[in-house]
């Protein structure tokens, strides 16, 4: 849908009379975002998407517009469907935010970002019919107007100082080298086209492996623009700092960046800070006591390195790295009735990162099914660089990105009933890591981890989000330089220095978005500490966790409201009801 004919269907709707105004309000939120996604319109209209978002100035002007007309509609209801409401709210206030910061001028983070959206997409494409197929070489020559979009915002931030670092750049410029060659049909953005049903006709297939060659050519082509542009009129003007501290209204940006990933926490970037250092140091205290436990004989530092270069705790091969990764997950799927009450039917798969992206990546990612399509979720583990992938933290990362973590709470959330789309698809950063982290204290519950070792990954990780905390204020918010953002990961984790690297990459690329993790989880072990105290000998941990789970992520402050009401409840008693956000 057109900006102007949303303005239109909108207004139409706000004086439409109905019970409940939300029951009009929600579909024209969908309708919202509708207007610009392609893949969510798709989605609606039962179709494969054909093309990428718009993300012209003007289009970004437009939809903010039509956020800002909603948002006064949402805010003014008065409404029985509550959660909906709040997380509405947020939404369409974090859609504002982003368009009034124009975060488009850096459309990157380091490991995501335009140039990474075809690779996957095309991982995700199944082509089951000539409609599937032709939608899929329409996308491919839409690369190139997509692309070019880009950097026409990419422009715009050489213009008014908002660029990029070198580091996240270099990682972007790797991954779009991948994707340059001469041969189309040796480009995954061509796979698809290598499965067309067996049943389909001939002469249908040949023309449209004829015609998916040529656009992935031309998609080709767009990624070769890019890298030029980006190797030639952009690195000269990169910012100099890590950090955005240093950009004008940088720090303003970064305060409403953290707002928006801890979903309502509460903090500010100074606090923030305290608190990873005050995790640092509980969580060193506890690594310390499984060194003893070991009985090695050296220093903190030794014994990082030891876990670091002992061919012991390595992989030698990626299958064998994968045949690990799938032991760990039957052993995590096999624990959950212990901890939940309700599953989703939806299961996932372990695969391998593509090749193509794989050395700049994250070290494992969830990628989320579909259960309408009956699209399993994917657990993708990073085979590259395998003497940096130790085995002793591989089940903590299992926990999180599979089950009881990613995996786990994406799948119930897009299988409840009666909620609408934007309900089944929300994602609160700190809600939905802040549990994969807390999936991780789980998975040590229920005996996943077997050895000291592996413990001491699974504290190790720990340490890496707290760590998170420390670095990422510290290069948005202090100006640090990389060096001192690392120093915390080098000096209390045993994380792999390619990943101290790449990690560290992401936080300079992608500010904010990496404090969610711990603020998240320690709302969990807060209200679920307070609830086994409120609840004494009737606290059912399966129970409680079915709760936090049923309405899919929320906000942490509409969480937080939830509990202490499932609570009362559970007691018997009538607490005075707390508003929502608004």
């Amino acid at each position: 849908m057109k900006p102007f004919l949303f303005a239109f269907a909108l207004g139409a709707l706000a004086h439409s009379a109905v019970a409940d105004p939300l029951d009009t309000l929600v579909p024209a939120y969908e309708a919202y975002v509708d207007a610009a996604s392609p893949e969510d319109a798709a989605r609606e209209e039962n179709r494969a998407p054909d093309r990428w978002a718009d993300v012209k100035p003007a289009t970004i002007t437009a939809q903010a517009e039509a956020a800002r007309a909603l948002l006064e509609d949402v805010q003014k209801a008065e409404t029985e469907h509550v959660i909906d409401q709040a997380i509405l709210i947020r939404l369409l206030k974090s859609d504002i935010m982003w368009a009034e910061t124009d975060s488009a001028r850096i459309p990157f983070t380091g490991d995501w970002g335009f140039q990474a959206e075809p690779v996957f997409a095309a991982m995700r494409t199944d082509l089951d019919s000539v409609d599937a197929a032709e939608a899929w070489i329409a996308r491919l020559n839409d690369v190139p107007r997509y692309f070019a979009e880009n950097i026409e915002n990419m422009r715009r931030g050489i213009e008014t100082g908002w660029t990029a670092n070198e580091d996240p750049l270099q990682t972007v410029i790797d991954q779009i080298r991948e994707q340059i060659m001469e041969d189309p049909t040796e480009s995954g953005l061509y796979a698809p086209f290598t499965s067309l049903p067996e049943d389909m006709d001939p002469a249908s297939a040949a023309r449209l492996q004829a015609e998916g060659r040529a656009a992935t050519a031309r998609a080709i082509s767009a990624y070769l623009d890019v890298w030029r542009f980006l190797e030639i009129e952009y690195r000269p003007y990169l910012r100099q700092g890590a950090g955005i501290a240093g950009l004008q209204g940088g720090r303003d940006v970064y305060a409403a960046a953290v707002e928006h990933y801890t979903a309502g926490a509460g903090y500010t970037p100074e606090a923030i800070h305290l608190l990873g250092q005050s995790e640092v140091a509980r969580i060193r205290a506890e690594m310390e006591e499984i060194i003893a436990e070991i009985g090695f004989e050296g220093s903190f530092e030794d014994f990082l390195d030891y876990l670091r270069t002992d061919p012991q705790f390595y992989a030698q091969s990626a299958d064998e790295l994968m045949a690990a990764a799938e032991e760990i997950s039957a052993r995590l799927r096999a624990s959950l009735p212990d901890y939940f009450g309700t599953l989703p039917e939806l299961d996932f798969e372990v695969q391998p990162v593509p090749d193509a992206i794989a050395p700049g990546y994250t070290t494992g990612r969830y990628v989320s099914g579909d259960p309408e399509e009956e699209r399993m979720g994917i657990y993708l583990v990073n085979t590259y660089a395998l003497d940096q992938r130790p085995l002793y933290e591989l089940p903590a990362l299992s926990a999180h990105e599979a089950v009881p973590g990613h995996h786990l709470q994406i799948a119930l959330a897009q299988e409840m009933p009666d909620r609408p789309e934007f309900r089944k698809n929300y994602y609160a950063t700190a809600f939905g890591e802040g549990w994969g982290l807390y999936a991780e204290r789980i998975a040590g519950e229920a005996g996943i981890y077997r050895t000291p070792y592996e413990h001491f990954g699974a504290l190790s990780y720990e340490m890496w989000r707290a760590c998170r905390l420390v670095a990422d204020t510290g290069l948005h918010w202090y100006g640090w330089t990389r060096a001192e953002a690392e120093a915390c990961f080098i000096e209390n984790s045993a994380l792999a220095p390619l990943n101290i690297q790449t990690e560290v990459t992401r936080y300079i690329g992608w500010p904010g978005q990496a404090v969610a993790y711990k603020v998240g989880e320690l709302k969990f072990r807060e209200l679920r500490a307070r609830t086994a105290e409120a609840l004494g000998e009737d606290f059912d941990l399966r129970a409680f966790h079915d709760v936090v789970l049923a309405e899919g992520a929320v906000p942490l402050d509409v969480l937080e409201v939830r509990i202490d009401h499932w609570i009362s409840a559970q007691q018997g008693t009538h607490s005075t009801p707390h508003s929502l956000p608004n």
